[in-house]
């Protein structure tokens, strides 16, 4: 008999996980609607080029995928050194791959408890008297073994446990996206770093060049006022403007350091201790092949899109989640064990105990508090999805500014180098003037200056193109779906 009542539990149980039906709105992927171009007009095929230092035209090849390690295509070595120490030792990477094992393991926790049932083993031993009073007769010393296995389920019938499993399914997802885009903006973050403090190295090493010449100038005017040639008022405007040009090299020093010191920090590292590189300019090669996805794949690329979408869908399971705590719940039980005074009796068949039991709980008044909930549920989604095409546009938003920037920044460097090629062609010809005394002093000054602050402005104009370039892939997304298995979790133990 106890056997099938044993077995008559056990094929309710099984019976029921089949015939359950879960309640709720089942989640589909958002159908947006988006253009076919990211900007309001076309974009050209190709940037303007400028026969100079990082002038070559940029191609833009729409339709095209993006490499995993897109910062490859500066063909920096030392750029792809410090990209991989930064993935393996800056604590964001940690982090976000820590929070995704934690995800995980939250769902597995729920997985058991809604998908199998509970079963405990029990084992007590206690010494105990009864009173005789009780009883009416003597009082009784004796010890008591018990030794049972219970088994207890919650029938899953309107589907609250496989909503509540398909909530942490779309948690696991949001802390993989979150991680992907962690991994991206380290990325992207240290490659800007890296040319802001090759402009800033760049900028440095043109003010020294500057300030030398200016100081070769000041002691050929103070040779030539001693001789009586210029003016005093010659030499004090040309120590003015070596004073000028002096004061403004520390700060960019100053930018130089806390850029350094940023960079160490992305690369997970002191900025007392980190060996870092010098990078200049010239050590870094604009990328000319600029892969562009289509804006129908932009959704599927971006990660803060996927982890948007994500919360999208814990928010729909969640109303799943509300809807069922509205119906009855149905909890099986059963027990099976022995129970004597004495060890040598605990296993004989009159020792034998168990148990069978049903149990229904159906909400009947709660104050107005499920459906509360549920109304909560169903907000909560409506405000998910706004979040989601909120993210939708800025993210293209972001593409479209970028392209935009691409193409700007390349005729902002050709003009500073028509610019450049202009001063410096001035600047030679008032000199040659100057020497014949057909021009003032304060005439070569101003070529001077002029030609000075077109040299920074060249230097600026092509870290603009190295940034805005980096940029656009992130916008893009960064490649990641192509990054090969070995390498998912840089920087979390894993390969």
């Amino acid at each position: 008999m106890n056997t099938y009542y044993l077995r008559l539990f056990f094929i309710i149980l099984v019976l029921a996980i089949p015939a359950a039906c879960a309640v709720g709105p089942d989640f589909t992927k958002p159908e947006t609607a988006v253009p076919d171009r990211y900007t309001e007009t076309p974009m050209p095929a190709q940037t303007v080029a400028t026969p100079s230092r990082s002038g070559e035209a940029q191609n833009f090849t729409f339709a095209s995928n993006l490499p995993a390690e897109w910062w490859k295509m500066y063909n920096s070595p030392e750029l792809d050194r410090i990209i991989k120490k930064g993935l393996q030792n800056h604590p964001s990477i940690a982090a976000a791959h820590s929070a995704l094992l934690k995800a995980q393991e939250d769902l597995r926790a729920v997985q058991g408890s809604v998908l199998f049932p509970a079963v405990n083993a029990n084992l007590q031993a206690s010494r105990q008297r009864t009173s005789g009073n009780a009883n009416t007769g003597d009082s009784l010393t004796y010890n008591l073994y018990n030794t049972s296995v219970s088994v207890s389920y919650t029938l899953d019938i309107f589907g609250g446990g496989r909503r509540q499993m398909e909530m942490y399914t779309a948690l696991v997802d949001y802390q993989r996206f979150n991680y992907e885009a962690a991994y991206l903006t380290l990325t992207a973050n240290i490659v800007t770093t890296t040319i802001t403090e090759a402009s800033l190295r760049t900028q440095v090493e043109a003010t020294r060049e500057i300030l030398d010449s200016e100081q070769k100038q000041l002691d050929l005017l103070v040779r030539q006022f001693e001789l009586g040639a210029v003016s005093k008022s010659s030499v004090l405007s040309q120590e003015a403007q070596l004073a000028i040009t002096r004061a403004a090299l520390p700060p960019l020093e100053k930018q130089l350091g806390q850029t350094r010191h940023a960079l160490a920090v992305l690369t997970g590292e002191f900025p007392g201790a980190a060996k870092l590189p010098q990078f200049s300019l010239d050590s870094l090669q604009l990328p000319v092949q600029l892969p562009v996805s289509l804006p129908s794949s932009l959704a599927r690329q971006r990660p803060d899109i996927q982890a948007s979408e994500a919360l999208l869908h814990q928010a729909c399971a969640a109303v799943g989640v509300a809807t069922a705590n509205l119906y009855p719940q149905i909890t099986l039980s059963a027990g099976y064990g022995f129970q004597a005074i004495g060890t040598d009796l605990l296993f004989n068949g009159q020792s034998v105990a168990w148990n069978l039991g049903a149990g229904l709980l159906q909400p009947v008044f709660r104050g107005g508090e499920l459906l509360a909930k549920k109304r909560g549920a169903v907000a909560a989604y409506d405000q998910a999805a706004a979040l989601y095409r909120q993210t939708v546009l800025k993210a293209f938003q972001d593409v479209a500014d970028v392209l935009i920037a691409l193409e700007a920044d390349a005729q902002t460097l050709q003009a500073q180098v028509r610019a450049e090629s202009a001063a410096r062609t001035s600047l030679e010809m008032i000199e040659k003037q100057f020497e014949l005394g057909a021009v003032s002093f304060s005439t070569l000054l101003i070529a001077k200056r002029d030609y000075q602050k077109s040299r920074i402005n060249v230097i600026a104009a092509r870290a603009q193109r190295y940034s805005d370039t980096a940029a656009l892939f992130q916008a893009l997304g960064g490649g990641w779906w192509n990054r090969p298995a070995e390498q998912e979790f840089e920087g979390s133990g894993k390969k």
